[in-house]
């Protein structure tokens, strides 16, 4: 199993165990190798995900002058040309979060299963953690693309409309054998979403919680404040940051602390923010704060938007402060 985890020592609580993980090098052991295969069929569609959204420009101009000009059936012809593409990328999108939430859930029994804690799950499956991993920096990563990306819902709604306007007039456009109506319910639902794909996750992980009765609700929230103390003291202890061999790791590191401090926000009872939280939200709040403001202000800003429990009473007033 190598020496990718490796337990120097335990601080008090609060403070949390002193690990390093390698999620830049861990491999499957054979016992983890079916669910490695697994996961992994789904993560490497991620990649080519994000270039497509990175690469989504929109149909803007084609809609503005189709609106403008309603009379124009040219014009309305290549806004609708334009569109659909468009949203049939949005489809995949879309049904691509469906394979990311059956992909989480086999980590997430995976890395709760008893009789081991979250811990010893860490030790034993790195190669999962890994992969769990790189979920959460997928979907962080994700959002942020598709919140500053206002022609996502752009394009969708000009879709809808259309296919409305149609139906009312008796038509049926061939793009709706690809995109139908029921379908494009599911995707206005996933669409609205600030942040879909971490609503997605949150949802999952809510969901598997509840539908595993005999799991205790502690073996999930501690799998998910173990990973997040993991990768607060990675980012705050120099000679662990010293062997990160990518310059992306950093960036990695931060999107997984906050995608896991999310979950648990939404699956603990209580949240991430009390007092009773086993997550130092101070020590993670102020480990992304020492990083560079443009490298970190869209996850200081999933923090405090696409959190449920950071307005509660039990949240200190020196982590609002901290979050300001």
């Amino acid at each position: 199993m190598g020496n990718l985890l490796k337990v120097l020592a335990c601080t008090e609580l609060e403070h949390g165990p002193i690990v390093f993980l390698d999620f830049e090098h861990a491999q499957p052991t054979e016992a983890e190798t079916a669910v490695w295969n697994q996961v992994s069929a789904v993560l490497e569609e991620a990649h080519g995900i994000l270039a497509e959204l990175q690469s989504y420009n929109g149909a803007g101009q084609e809609i503005r002058e189709a609106i403008q000009n309603p009379g124009d059936l040219a014009l309305q012809e290549k806004a609708w040309n334009a569109v659909c593409p468009l949203v049939a990328k949005l489809k995949r999108f879309y049904e691509f979060s469906l394979r990311l939430e059956n992909a989480l859930r086999s980590l997430l029994e995976a890395l709760t299963s008893p009789p081991y804690a979250p811990m010893q799950h860490l030790e034993r499956e790195q190669a999962l953690a890994k992969q769990f991993a790189e979920i959460l920096h997928f979907t962080l990563s994700f959002d942020e693309l598709k919140m500053t990306n206002p022609a996502i819902q752009n394009d969708f709604s000009y879709y809808r409309r259309t296919i409305s306007r149609n139906r009312l007039n008796n038509q049926q456009l061939e793009a709706e054998n690809e995109v139908n109506n029921e379908m494009a319910n599911r995707m206005s639902l996933f669409y609205a979403e600030a942040t879909p794909m971490l609503k997605t996750l949150s949802n999952a992980t809510t969901k598997f919680v509840s539908e595993n009765k005999t799991l205790p609700i502690e073996d999930t929230t501690d799998c998910l404040s173990t990973m997040a103390c993991v990768c607060r003291v990675m980012l705050e202890t120099p000679e662990y940051r010293c062997r990160f061999t990518n310059t992306d790791t950093m960036l990695f590191c931060m999107r997984v602390m906050v995608g896991v401090i999310i979950l648990y926000d939404h699956v603990h009872p209580v949240g991430a923010f009390a007092k009773t939280s086993k997550i130092d939200m101070k020590g993670c709040i102020k480990v992304l704060k020492e990083q560079p403001s443009n490298s970190v202000e869209g996850l200081l800003n999933a923090l405090r938007y696409t959190t449920r429990h950071l307005n509660d009473d039990s949240t200190s007033k020196q982590i609002r402060a901290l979050l300001q």
